[in-house]
């Protein structure tokens, strides 16, 4: 897969003058990221944007889908990244509001994001560093 796709290309066109943007690929695509957040993606050449419970309603009123991917069993739906609405695929000025929906919303994602559980257990032995004194 070339380093470059025709969609992330157009992506960043849109996403022009957005500060702090990086890239990333993966999962057969391209991550898109501010401040170590993914907000959007590239799968299959089309965009899509991070959406949460409080922007969900208005990606659906704009008639956005779900990521969605194939897989054995069927198909997969990720809820949390939607299509951008068609009219923000043509210009600059339409993405940008779409955009920082998705940016604030990978942001509240961050923010809220639990910390692992640490795994309680017993102890089966010493650990380096421990001495006994006798």
């Amino acid at each position: 897969m070339p380093r470059h796709s025709p969609g992330l290309d157009h992506a960043m066109e849109l996403l022009h003058g957005i500060g702090g943007i990086t890239t990333k690929r993966m999962f057969g695509g391209h991550g898109i990221f501010v401040e170590d957040r993914m907000f959007a993606l590239i799968a299959h050449e089309q965009l899509y944007l991070k959406v949460d419970d409080q922007t969900r309603d208005q990606f659906e009123e704009a008639g956005c889908e779900p990521f969605a991917y194939a897989t054995k069993n069927g198909q997969t739906r990720i809820p949390s990244y939607m299509t951008a609405p068609d009219e923000a695929l043509d210009d600059a000025e339409a993405m940008h509001p779409w955009a920082e929906l998705a940016i604030a919303a990978a942001m509240r994602a961050k923010a809220t994001a639990r910390k692992p559980r640490r795994k309680s257990g017993r102890s089966t032995g010493a650990t380096i560093g421990d001495s006994q004194n006798s």
